[in-house]
C-alpha cells in the first residue's frame, strides 16, 4: 500500500467539518460489527474497531482522533495502530507544518481483503506446517522407512496430515486475489465460483 499524503495548502490541518448524526450512528454500527468479526477472527477488538475507523471514514487521523472518536486510551489506540501497520492495513500520512502522524487506511476491498488473507496464511498456516514438518522428520522421514508399526503409524498420520496442510496452503494461495483485480472482477471471480 501506498503511502498517502492527505492534501494540504502548507499551513496547519483544518478541523473536519463535523460529521451528520444518521452518518455518525451508521459509522458507529460499522465500527461495531467489524469489530465483532475481527475478534472472532482472533483479532484483538480495538484493533478491528480502529481499523474500522479508518475505513469507513477514509480520512486520516492522528491518534488522538482515534482516541477521541473510540473513546480508547492512548497507549490502545497506538498499539491497534501500529498493529494495523504491521498487517500493511494502515498507512502513515504526514502534513506539513504538523508533527503529528496520522494514519489512512487501505480503502480499496479487494486489496484490503487480498493482505488479510496473506497475512493470516503467513502468522497462522505457515507456522504451523513449519511445525509439523518438524515433528515429522523427528521420527524419520516418510512412513515408508518404518518397520515397526508404531513409528510407520504415527509417520503415515503426519505425512497425510502435512499434505492437507499444505493443500490448505496451496488452496489458500489461488483464493487470494490477484494483485490489481478490482472490486467487480473480485465479485465475478466469487460469482463463478458460487455458480461452478
Amino acid at each position: 500500500m501506498k503511502p498517502a499524503t492527505p492534501e494540504d495548502n502548507g499551513s496547519a490541518p483544518e478541523s473536519r467539518p463535523p460529521t451528520p448524526p444518521g452518518v455518525v450512528d451508521a459509522q458507529d454500527r460499522f465500527i461495531a460489527t467489524w469489530g465483532k468479526m475481527g475478534s472472532a477472527w482472533g483479532i484483538s477488538r480495538t484493533m478491528a474497531e480502529v481499523h474500522a475507523l479508518l475505513y469507513i471514514t477514509a480520512s486520516p487521523m492522528c491518534t488522538d482522533d482515534v482516541m477521541e472518536r473510540l473513546q480508547i486510551s492512548r497507549g490502545n489506540a497506538s498499539m491497534s495502530l501500529r498493529a494495523l501497520e504491521d498487517w500493511h492495513l494502515v498507512s502513515r500520512a504526514h502534513r506539513r507544518g504538523d508533527r503529528k502522524d496520522y494514519f489512512v487506511a487501505e480503502t480499496d476491498v479487494a486489496t484490503m481483503f487480498r493482505t488479510i488473507a496473506h497475512e493470516r496464511k503467513k502468522r497462522e498456516l505457515d507456522p504451523v506446517l513449519a511445525s509439523l514438518y518438524e515433528i515429522r522428520d523427528m521420527t524419520g522421514v516418510g512412513s515408508a522407512q518404518s518397520k515397526d508399526g508404531v513409528t510407520e503409524g504415527h509417520n503415515g498420520r503426519m505425512d497425510e496430515l502435512v499434505k492437507f496442510v499444505e493443500a490448505i496452503g496451496n488452496l489458500s494461495e489461488l483464493v487470494l486475489v490477484p494483485e490489481g483485480t478490482d472490486v467487480a472482477e473480485l465479485l465475478a471471480i466469487l460469482t463463478d465460483a458460487q455458480d461452478g
